[in-house]
């Protein structure tokens, strides 16, 4: 059976008492001697002179109101435990032994004596408010927690999706230049495999003064040189080539008695270019009639610059 709230039953509550029982019962007006009691009776029967029903209602109302708090409260606490975060405050538990006092009292609202409601819900409206408050504060902080932590979240994921980007270009970035490089060098020894390929596959000795003779021959014939030519002529092809029909440079790549860059130039003289010392000779000097327009022009060039 619930305990009797009559912890707060001061005299002047049990003539308040006596009189709502008087009002109750036979619908008569306040009397005089209960106007002139102190100020707590007063305000106690004031609030009690409410019908009975309507003062029944309040209390369960509040009553209701209670225990929502009560469950908020506990619940908040749940709450912030599961989470794992820490919050501003030093303590997880909203203070409500005061509420659960009154809860269990409210709760023997059948039982309690009509003066004590109005009193007894004032004190549990009261308790009510005071535990909202501390709910709603520890919610608050469970909340700014909850916020902060995804905030950090967001900014770790922003990092390291910002690392991994750098990551990748800075891949990306190697990668091509190991593309790049290594189209070079492929490039480098397709040209050096072309210009191997430029020297004949067989070495073929033709003797210089045969190869002189022949070129001595031409000269006469086709540009009306005189021996005054011939001898520049000489003097270059022997500095270039040493009249060797199969010579070939390796650094430049330049090849035959005329030392042509490439060799396969001589190919417009004849497709025997390679190991024949007419043709050679014969593009030879087609080369430097039209560059330098006589063999001691070219001669000339040769022995300022090195090259002709």
């Amino acid at each position: 059976m619930p305990r009797l709230p009559f912890r707060s039953a001061t005299p002047a509550l049990l003539t308040a008492g006596l009189i709502v029982g008087m009002v109750a019962t036979t619908g008569a007006a306040v009397p005089a001697f209960a106007q002139q009691t102190d100020t707590s009776a007063s305000s106690t029967v004031g609030a009690i002179s409410a019908p009975l029903s309507t003062i029944t209602a309040d209390a369960q109302t509040t009553l209701a109101d209670a225990k929502d708090a009560l469950a908020a409260a506990r619940q908040v606490t749940v709450d912030i435990r599961t989470s794992g975060l820490d919050i501003a405050s030093s303590t997880t538990v909203v203070d409500t032994s005061a509420l659960s006092q009154v809860i269990d009292e409210l709760d023997g609202i059948d039982l309690t004596p009509t003066l004590l409601l109005p009193a007894l819900t004032a004190d549990a409206a009261a308790e009510v408010q005071s535990v909202r408050e501390g709910t709603a504060a520890l919610r608050g902080q469970l909340d700014a927690a909850i916020a902060k932590k995804a905030e950090e979240e967001a900014a770790a994921k922003a990092a390291a999706e910002a690392a991994a980007a750098q990551a990748a270009a800075e891949a990306a970035a190697a990668q091509a230049a190991a593309e790049a490089e290594a189209a070079a060098a492929a490039e480098a020894a397709a040209a050096q495999s072309t210009a191997t390929a430029s020297a004949p596959a067989v070495n073929v000795n033709v003797d210089p003064a045969s190869a002189q003779g022949i070129a001595r021959d031409m000269m006469a014939a086709n540009y009306g040189w005189g021996d005054d030519q011939f001898a520049c002529l000489v003097a270059l092809w022997n500095r270039e080539s040493g009249w060797n029909v199969s010579a070939y440079n390796a650094s430049s790549g330049a090849y035959g008695i005329p030392q042509a860059l490439p060799g396969s130039k001589m190919a417009s003289a004849g497709a025997d270019w390679q190991t024949n010392p007419a043709t050679q000779i014969a593009w030879g000097l087609g080369y430097i009639s039209g560059r330098y327009g006589t063999a001691c022009g070219a001669w000339d060039h040769s022995q300022s610059t090195g090259w002709y």
